[in-house]
């Protein structure tokens, strides 16, 4: 599935001999990952094709005569797409190739050299694992780091992650985003330094359920349970007073199996919790708390007349989606972010909308939980198919392929063309040669 990519500003600068040209701000799930040139990007395409040919999307064209305003634009959203679409391809994003041009941009953008490090790793208890490592490593080798540390199992790594976090003063956390695998964390968090973020590794997955792979590994029971008792201690789940009798009663005497089973069962356990958003349903303007997880969006909402409504939007009855970037706020400080999903609602198809600065990180969720669907119809598939007689196998995948869910997660926002003490009307006076 594509990545979250947008280029969200083309600046207009002058080089040293005269030249123009302009830098893209290439931001990952709204953060900015690297600023680059046409040039730039251009050289890495031609990286990438000599490994992966056809694989490889189109590459926005090079124009040969002066670039109009509207050539400008159109190049933008092309080379956004582009992001977007090269994406798709796992053995591409795993490549040296693609890796280290991410490296390399994220480097010399905040200008941070290799050199030795300490980053801590924050568990959901609050401790931290310290850790001795180079500026320049990427989130999947710290994850494998810090896994080892714990004593991790290679193969329960894949269901674990890295998160940027904000740990407020009044007991709320917030989750800010996924740490994508070729990431640099270290220089991340030096860009990110004003939200006050911190790294933490959680479990990634939405389904409750796929705990019952993990709990024979004292690592991964450890860090289940240590998430479980946040989840309770920053009440994102929803306990009875006699479950919540229960679970203190099981924490007390450490049974970290049983508290584990018994919060299982209790109303949003495993889900990310978002931060207090408005949406417009079912009335426009209401604030709402979101869950996510478990194949829904759970919504809490408040309505006008001070009662609150729980809404569940099943991800089976979602068609698609799409994240669009508002622009910033009036006072200038944040950025106002939608995400619009696609709901059949007894029959009627309709759009939901959801403002909220974690829109990118929702967006997330739905694609793992629909990736996680897919997985499952798919094993469920092979393992009908060697039960069942060979007369009826064919019937059988046409009704798996119909119950899959049809979606899209795509970015659409408006674009922001930076001219530092420059006229309006400058593209046309860049030549392609100075990109």
């Amino acid at each position: 599935m594509k990545l979250h990519f947008s280029i969200t500003a083309a600046e207009e600068l002058r080089e040293r001999r005269g030249g123009r040209y302009v830098l893209y701000s290439v931001c990952l799930e709204g953060f900015l990952l690297g600023k680059a040139r046409y040039s730039q990007l251009r050289r890495w395409d031609a990286q990438l094709r000599q490994l992966f040919g056809s694989a490889v999307p189109a590459f926005p064209p090079k124009f040969y005569l002066a670039m109009t305003k509207s050539m400008a634009d159109e190049r933008q959203s092309q080379l956004e797409q582009y992001l977007q679409n090269v994406t798709l391809d796992s053995n591409i994003t795993s490549s040296d190739v693609f890796i280290g041009f991410f490296r390399k941009l994220q480097q010399d953008t905040f200008k941070i050299q290799t050199q030795r490090a300490f980053l801590d790793v924050y568990l959901a208890d609050g401790s931290n694992i310290r850790l001795d490592i180079q500026t320049s490593d990427t989130a999947e080798k710290i994850l494998e780091v810090t896994s080892c540390k714990m004593g991790l199992s290679r193969e329960l790594i894949k269901y674990f992650s890295l998160f940027f976090f904000q740990d407020h003063d009044d007991g709320v956390l917030s989750v800010v985003k996924k740490v994508a695998d070729f990431e640099l964390p270290y220089v991340s968090l030096q860009s990110m330094k004003e939200l006050h973020c911190k790294l933490g590794i959680r479990k990634w997955y939405m389904d409750p359920s796929l705990d019952m792979l993990l709990m024979d590994c004292r690592a991964s029971l450890d860090l289940l349970y240590m998430q479980a008792i946040q989840e309770v201690e920053r009440n994102w789940v929803k306990p009875t007073e006699r479950q919540m009798r229960e679970l203190k009663f099981l924490q007390k005497n450490a049974n970290k199996a049983k508290f584990l089973e018994l919060i299982r069962e209790m109303q949003f356990y495993g889900y990310v919790r978002l931060d207090p958003c408005i949406c417009d349903y079912p009335e426009e303007g209401c604030s709402a708390d979101i869950y996510v997880g478990n194949n829904e969006i759970n919504c809490c909402v408040k309505l006008a007349t001070n009662q609150t409504e729980e809404v569940s939007f099943k991800i089976n009855r979602l068609r698609s989606w799409q994240v669009t970037f508002l622009g910033a706020t009036k006072d200038g400080e944040d950025d106002t972010l939608e995400l619009r999903f696609e709901y059949n609602d007894s029959g009627t198809w309709q759009w939901i909308i959801l403002y909220t600065k974690q829109a990118f990180l929702l967006s997330s969720c739905l694609k793992k939980m629909i990736s996680e669907q897919m997985m499952k119809a798919a094993k469920e598939g092979q393992e009908t198919e060697i039960k069942m007689p060979e007369s009826t196998k064919s019937s059988k995948k046409s009704s798996i392929q119909q119950k899959q869910v049809v979606h899209s997660g795509f970015i659409s926002r408006k674009r922001f063309l930076v001219r530092p003490n420059e006229d309006n009307c400058v593209f046309e006076k860049i030549r392609e040669e100075d990109l």
